[in-house]
Order: structure tokens, then sequence, then C-alpha cells
């Protein structure tokens, strides 16, 4: 079976997002069953594909608002209305339905698509619909846009965000009904997209490398707690402002913690043990100098791959309810709790207990397995449409 993975950025081997880690995940699973995968997208700017061969590549494009100018930033929004598209797709329209069609073309024969997430689908939503497709739901978007309009700060990013909400749902209900099969990454997004039958989707377990992590030697703590991610990604932002508000000032001020990654203009702590450190060149090698990771999801939808990392890495942590969706086993040296003085606590109990890391290969190997089984019958339910398309 030969499919098209169409998605809005192709792999380039850094895995330096959460997106980036669950693509590269099911670009792997489909390979080990023996699909040849070819990937359709636009790359960063001076950032090679990681598999040129079985890459077709639409052009570069820096799709970062945070990063992009005032004046992109209104032309997109002003492509965005006058499109009726959502934001993060008008940004994919630098090039011409036409230009996709030629693209594909050049793909050579394939029996279907692999529509990875809602950017790619959207801005280019008629031209994948003469094949079957899987689509890939990385989140509910529409729930998280929802979610991000309550928290905005201004009444024009409240309405920024309702407009991508009204228009995200609709999208959404579009690409799981045209779909043959919808692969999610948490098991409570499939009611959420009305697709909660077995026969319509699956949950798919995530890892964030194929083999497991080589943790061999002592590890050396350099500070309490470590959080990293893309901060200025809203839902991530939300966690990040919960954390700092409501469990930092409950910490003592001897509590060392350190956060990495890019974080927006405004935000700050007064506790005197807080500090950003920014951009890390090795994010295995930070989390690994802290005693504990906090997981401090508290809003978005699909699988927090932090979690993910933190329990295949066997670190301690504290985690949210929300940073656990998606996860099916939990290990010993993870406490879970929503109450802020309750996490704060624990935080500190794991610090001063100096509660151990455990095996993470064995999370690791289960994830894989599981997986696996849940692409298989995602391709089993697109192979038979493939065969009636033929026919």
């Amino acid at each position: 079976m030969h499919l098209l993975f169409a998605t809005s950025i192709v792999p380039d081997g850094a895995l330096s997002s959460g997106y980036e880690i669950a693509n590269q995940a099911i670009i792997d699973a489909l390979r080990r069953a023996g699909v040849r995968v070819t990937v359709l997208g636009f790359g960063w700017p001076g950032k090679p594909p990681s598999d040129p061969e079985n890459t077709i590549l639409l052009g570069s494009l820096d799709v970062r608002t945070d990063a992009a100018p005032l004046p992109r930033k209104l032309a997109w929004l002003a492509s965005a209305v006058a499109s009726g598209l959502t934001f993060a797709s008008a940004k994919l329209r630098i090039v011409s339905d036409e230009t996709v069609r030629q693209a594909i073309a050049a793909a050579g024969p394939f029996d279907g698509y692999i529509l990875n997430s809602v950017q790619m689908a959207a801005a280019f939503e008629g031209i994948f619909q003469d094949r079957p497709s899987i689509f890939v739901a990385h989140n509910v978007e529409f729930r998280s846009a929802a979610e991000n309009s309550r928290a905005a700060n201004g009444a024009f990013q409240r309405l920024l965000f309702r407009r991508e909400a009204r228009l995200l749902e609709g999208i959404e209900k579009r690409l799981c009904r045209n779909a043959r099969f919808v692969f999610t990454l948490a098991e409570e997004d499939r009611a959420e997209l009305g697709v909660a039958s077995d026969k319509r989707s699956v949950a798919l377990p995530l890892v964030t490398r194929s083999q497991p992590p080589n943790v061999q030697g002592k590890r050396v703590i350099d500070c309490d707690a470590a959080l990293i991610g893309t901060w200025t990604w809203e839902p991530n932002r939300i966690g990040l402002d919960w954390f700092l508000g409501k469990v930092v000032p409950h910490l003592r001020r001897d509590f060392r913690i350190h956060i990495a990654g890019s974080v927006p203009a405004g935000v700050s702590s007064p506790h005197p043990g807080v500090k950003f450190v920014g951009r890390v060149p090795d994010a295995q090698a930070f989390v690994r100098s802290a005693a504990v990771i906090p997981l401090v999801s508290t809003s978005g939808s699909g699988v927090q791959l932090k979690t993910i990392e933190t329990f295949e890495l066997g670190l301690p942590s504290v985690a949210t309810a929300h940073s656990l969706r998606g996860i099916a086993y939990k290990p010993a040296n993870c406490t879970m709790t929503d109450d802020p003085v309750a996490f704060a606590e624990a935080l500190e109990r794991t610090v001063d207990q100096k509660i151990a890391d455990v095996d993470g290969s064995d999370f690791h190997r289960r994830q894989i397995g599981a997986l696996d089984v849940a692409v298989a019958l995602g391709l089993a339910k697109l192979g038979a449409g493939a065969h009636e398309v033929a026919a």
C-alpha cells in the first residue's frame, strides 16, 4: 500500500515540538506496517526534510504566529477572512490548487491519503477527496479554540478565537464524515468528534522515539523541577499560567524551578526560585537534570507528549488529570492531582523523599505494541475503501 501523508510541515528530523514528535511516531508506525509513505507539505525555511527521497515539498514556510512581523500577521488575517478559512489554514495558501494537484500527481500511483491534522486538510479540502483517507485528529481543534477564546486577554483576540472555533467545528465534522477512518490521540476525543464507534475511529497510543531512551548512568540533579514546552501555543500557555499563578505561590522560596522553551512576553513569576532558561540544546538532558517533572496541562485536547516522554524516561512526576489524557498506564512514581495546594505539596514531597526513577522501557514497549495494533486497524478500513474505489 502506498499512502500520501498530507501535512502542513514535513518532518525535518528536529522533533522540536509535540506535533512533530507525533507525526514521526505515526509515520514510523505506518512504515512498520509495510506501508510506503510519501510525505507532502511545506518545509521550515532553511531546514531540509529528514527523508527527501520520500518527501514532496510545496515550498518553505514559517507558520509561527508569534515570530511573524505585524504586516505578515495582518496579511494572514486578511487571507483568512477573504477565503473563509481558519487563520492556520490561510497561512498555507501560498501555492495554488493546481500546484498541489501537480505535486500529488508527481507522487505516482497511490492508494489513499493520511490527512494529518486540520490545517493542510482544510487549506486544500477539495483536492483530497478523490481517494479514501484517514484523518488524523491531533486535537479537537474547535474545542481548543473555544477554550483559547475564554482565556484570551483582549476583545479582538477573543473574537478571532470564536471565529476559529465556529469554522473548525464545521471543518472537523466534514473531515471526519468524509474519512474512511479517524485516528485520534486521546480516547476522549473520539466522542467529541462524533466518531466514537470502533468502526469509525481508534485512539493512537504514541511514543516520542522509535527505540526506548538510553538513560544509563546516575542523574545529576541541577534543579528541583523542570518544565519545557512551546509556551507560545495557547493551550500550553494556559497550563503554564495555572502552574505559575496557582501552584508556585505555595512552594517554599528555595524550591528551584527551571522553565525552558519560548515564553510569551509578560509571563513571569515573583517566586525567587523560578528561572526562565530559554532554548536548551538537549531537551532530554534538561528534564533529566530535575528531581521532579510537573505535568501542568489544564486545557486543550489530544495527548500530552511531554507526559509520554516523562514516562519513557522513568522520571518522577506530578501531573494534572488533563496531562494524563490518553495514557492507559500511570507509573508508580507519578502523583496525580488537580488541586494547586496538593500539587505543590506533592512536588516538595517528591523532592524531599528523593522518589526514584523507574524503568521506562516497559512503558515504551507497551505503547509501541498498542500503536501498531491501532494503526493496523485503520489501514484495514482504508484498504477496504481503496478496493471499493478501484472496483
